[in-house]
């Protein structure tokens, strides 16, 4: 499966079934299904937090012999209630609510065993999941590796500048001097629940553009143009980043990783992929 990830992508495929599944807290998290039904189960967690799920992440595995399930996070993507909408509390969005969610949509998809597979924020995940439920998990497939750390986030936030100084100073500058108490995440969260339309939607766009810069090798990323999905993306990754990703203590997956011994393993990173400056997939590689 993965050499087949790095040469191409399968081809464009539909899902063949899809629900809403209600997980708590008032939440439904959309869920698709596409591939083969009797195939090898195998789970995409996106990244984020709150990218939600996209028709290009359908196709990194055989259709014809995979099951291959994909669904949008809490309060993303065609998941509800959605983040885009202010006055909806992030409050029951952690990560042992998503841990949870994976929980019941593999039951509620009579899944015994299935192959997980994430990038950035979704290998993070799926490492947290992975971690409480090894017996569920069969293989693991992570690229762009993330863990949740501080470093990680200070990295994204701060480290990067020295690379990208013009971009950085105008992320920076997004947050006016008065209010940039605590990490630039927090200062952004705060800025995204601002009761001004036009401050939590300059706050956002200076987010996106932000995220851009810093990742240059990916072009733009046209959904930045859709106001909805920046806010509700913003929202979402500031509430994570400025909460420790609800990981504790700081460096906890790496910590636990020795959990996962009995679990095989594809580790995928970049050699010039300037998030993982901090060594993370070299570290979690020699647990």
């Amino acid at each position: 499966m993965a050499a087949s990830a790095v040469r191409s992508r399968y081809p464009e495929i539909e899902p063949y079934d899809r629900g809403m599944l209600a997980v708590g807290d008032g939440n439904r998290i959309y869920w698709e299904a596409c591939g083969n039904p009797d195939g090898k189960p195998a789970l995409v967690l996106h990244g984020g937090p709150g990218s939600g799920c996209a028709p290009s992440m359908r196709r990194y595995f055989d259709p014809d012999a995979y099951r291959i399930v994909l669904f949008d996070q809490r309060n993303c993507g065609r998941s509800s209630p959605h983040a885009a909408d202010p006055s909806v509390s992030l409050a029951a969005n952690t990560t042992a609510h998503l841990i949870a969610d994976i929980e019941r949509l593999r039951e509620h998809l009579l899944v015994s065993r299935w192959l997980i597979f994430g990038w950035s924020w979704g290998s993070a995940l799926a490492l947290a999941y992975a971690e409480q439920h090894t017996d569920k998990v069969s293989e693991a497939v992570l690229t762009g590796l993330g863990t949740g750390r501080q470093a990680e986030v200070e990295l994204f936030t701060s480290g990067l500048g020295a690379l990208f100084p013009d971009a950085w100073r105008r992320f920076r500058d997004g947050v006016p001097v008065d209010r940039r108490e605590g990490s630039l995440a927090a200062a952004y969260s705060r800025q995204l629940r601002h009761p001004n339309l036009a401050v939590r939607e300059k706050a956002a766009r200076d987010w996106c553009d932000w995220e851009e810069a810093m990742l240059p090798m990916y072009g733009h990323n046209s959904r930045y143009d859709d106001p909805g999905f920046r806010m509700a993306f913003t929202r979402i990754v500031t509430h994570y980043w400025s909460n420790d990703h609800f990981l504790l203590p700081d460096g906890v997956l790496l910590a636990e990783a020795n959990r996962l011994a009995s679990v095989p393993a594809t580790l995928i990173q970049g050699t010039l992929d300037l998030t993982n400056l901090v060594g993370t997939p070299w570290l979690l590689a020699g647990q």
